[in-house]
């Protein structure tokens, strides 16, 4: 008795778990970071494969962050920026609507944080790409930039904030101040009384407003970064005035990353929901949309994040899974956004870039920040970083989540059949008191061979073919199903039968002894192994071609075990130290017979359930 409970407690212990576990984990680290993915916490490998929403920044993450102006609305006017020459898109424009651009031009380049340093003789600029684009602008249109800051020195800076969406910069002009102002067009707007048009500031009536409305939703469908300017003179001018002289709107171009259709596309098969998080206005942002293919049939939900404030939490947790675009959102809105969208069950992965996306990468499940343009601040939050800003890497690690945590289900499914038999054919044998089949010595001998090495080769399994086009996992549910657990049940009990047949035959051509012990012995670590084969794929037999691809470990673990089985009967002092005797060829064809049989049987279930399933995938087709 003693022996036995020895005998079941070695066949029940999984001792090979934790180091399978924590190798898995490791080796998809490797592997993640080979695509240029340095994942900062383990767990966060663990939860890709969890992933249902996927927030993305859209400036430098959706687009390229490359801007350049190209459309100029001032005096009523529009102007086309090509090839570093300002264009008339009306013939008959007057030469003070070209002043107005050149004006329009000087405010912008002095509202601006840009720092001009000269290089042999050319213009380097360090800044916000916005910015840049705007000075870049200014020096094509002939503006020389440093002797106007020189003309117009800065006294003070008001910086864009959650609360006001545009900078302002007070000059110093003589006697007077300078107050130029660029940012949000309908903020801008709102604080104007006049306009400048045709060189003259005219009072800014209803039907001006009305056509600088138009013309800003009309740059903002085109996909452009629509930027209102406006200025004032004075003396002790305050922070905010509702005086002010509109200029005219400036029009930046910031062209999505390519491929960024064909991401969409690959994020929506995988069940993945892409959601944009941008800071411009809607229209702009539904255009980018509409460029990218955020959503398949085009129709697109957004929500403006001036209305989140006033939307309560609960409905916010049930509106936020329906919305493809939160346009002006601060850095509050998109903790805010991940937050309902936590609370509504979902697993958000969120990127990022700038500093100001420091709380919303720590409070989503899975932080990714950018890491060739990317803050510091935002790369130490993250619990990943993409090192080439590629957007596509997402699609990847999530690819990668997937298959590291399937390869981990892979082996603990293996270690519990396995472990399964082994307890089953102690507890029967001893019950129906048919001797030991197994005694302690060989359960360790079969826990280190197939517990380890095969194990491990499931644990760098390749992601399967079709790991991307199933639903994201829940995160709630259980690694193992009660279907799955049948399946383990089913599995070991094949082992089992497979074993107690061998040792059946055994008994009744030997008796009880180690003839027919070695007859057990030989047939259940041969069948684990071979059932290791098995465990590659829930979905896919290893019959189907291409169905499972590519393990150059897995020969390595399978067919070195059955060596070791061999040479456990060959060599005389490692027979006796387990118990083994030799075996003749009609033994060997026992157990080469029995041990192959689950395998068989697994492998033609497993294909009539993909029959089935492509069977009930056509006729549903054909009632749709």
């Amino acid at each position: 008795m003693l022996k036995t409970a020895v005998s079941l407690a070695v066949a029940a212990i999984p001792e090979g778990l934790p180091t399978v576990a924590t190798t898995t984990l490791a080796l998809g680290l490797r592997r993640l970071e080979r695509q240029n993915i340095l994942v900062r916490r383990l767990v966060a490998v663990e939860t890709l494969g969890a992933v249902q929403d996927v927030c993305l920044d859209k400036t430098g993450t959706i687009t390229l962050n490359q801007m350049t102006l190209v459309t100029v609305f001032a005096g009523m006017t529009r102007f086309r920026h090509e090839a570093a020459t300002f264009q008339q898109e009306d013939d008959e424009t007057s030469g003070a609507s070209a002043g107005e651009l050149i004006y329009l031009l000087q405010l912008t380049a002095l509202c601006s944080d840009v720092r001009i340093e000269m290089n042999k003789g050319a213009p380097q600029l360090w800044g916000t790409p916005t910015e840049i684009a705007l000075v870049r602008a200014a020096l094509d249109a002939g503006i020389d930039v440093i002797a106007l800051r020189q003309q117009y020195p800065i006294l003070r800076v008001q910086l864009r904030s959650t609360q006001r969406n545009y900078m302002v910069t007070w000059h110093a002009t003589g006697g007077n101040e300078l107050m130029a102002i660029k940012g949000a067009p309908d903020q801008v707007l709102a604080m104007c009384s006049h306009h400048l048009c045709q060189g003259i500031v005219q009072p800014l009536g209803d039907r001006d407003r009305t056509r600088i409305v138009t013309e800003n939703e009309r740059m903002a469908g085109q996909a452009l970064r629509v930027l209102g300017v406006a200025y004032t003179y004075g003396n002790d001018l305050p922070d905010e005035r509702r005086d002010l002289i509109w200029v005219g709107l400036a029009g930046i171009a910031d062209p999505p990353r390519p491929g960024m259709r064909e991401l969409m596309a690959r994020f929506r098969a995988a069940g993945l929901h892409p959601i944009m998080v941008t800071g411009d206005q809607s229209a702009t942002a539904h255009a980018i949309a509409r460029q990218i293919g955020l959503r398949r049939d085009g129709h697109l939900e957004g929500i403006d994040a001036a209305q989140l404030e006033h939307v309560p939490p609960d409905v916010l947790r049930s509106l936020a899974q329906r919305i493809d675009i939160f346009s002006r959102v601060s850095p509050a809105h998109k903790l805010c956004i991940v937050q309902a969208l936590q609370r509504a069950g979902r697993v958000v992965a969120m990127t990022g870039d700038g500093i100001n996306d420091g709380p919303a990468l720590r409070a989503a499940d899975i932080g990714i920040a950018m890491g060739r343009d990317g803050s510091q601040l935002a790369q130490e939050v993250a619990d990943i970083v993409v090192r080439d800003d590629n957007l596509q890497t997402i699609i990847i690690a999530v690819e990668q989540g997937r298959a590291i945590y399937d390869d981990i289900k892979k082996a603990v499914h293996f270690i519990l059949a396995s472990n399964t038999s082994e307890i089953a054919v102690t507890l029967l044998a001893t019950a129906i008191g048919a001797g030991e089949p197994l005694n302690p010595i060989q359960l360790l001998w079969i826990n280190l061979v197939t517990d380890i090495f095969p194990e491990l080769a499931l644990s760098v399994e390749l992601p399967e073919v079709d790991v991307m086009s199933r639903p994201p996992r829940d995160p709630q549910a259980p690694m193992f199903s009660r279907t799955d657990l049948q399946r383990i049940g089913v599995e070991g009990a094949l082992l089992t039968a497979a074993t107690l047949t061998a040792y059946g035959i055994g008994l009744t051509r030997y008796g009880v002894g180690p003839r027919a012990s070695t007859l057990a012995f030989m047939t259940i670590t041969v069948a684990q192994l071979l059932h290791a084969l098995s465990c590659r794929s829930e979905r896919h037999s290893i019959f189907e071609p291409g169905a499972c691809p590519p393990n150059r470990y897995m020969p390595l673990a399978v067919g070195g075990g059955i060596g070791l089985q061999v040479i456990a009967t060959i060599l005389p002092g490692l027979r006796g130290i387990l118990g083994v005797t030799p075996l003749g060829l009609l033994d060997w064809a026992i157990v080469a017979g029995a041990s192959v049989t689950p395998l068989l049987i697994n492998e033609i279930a497993k294909g009539l359930m993909q029959t089935q399933d492509r069977r009930e995938m056509r006729e549903g087709e054909e009632m749709r």
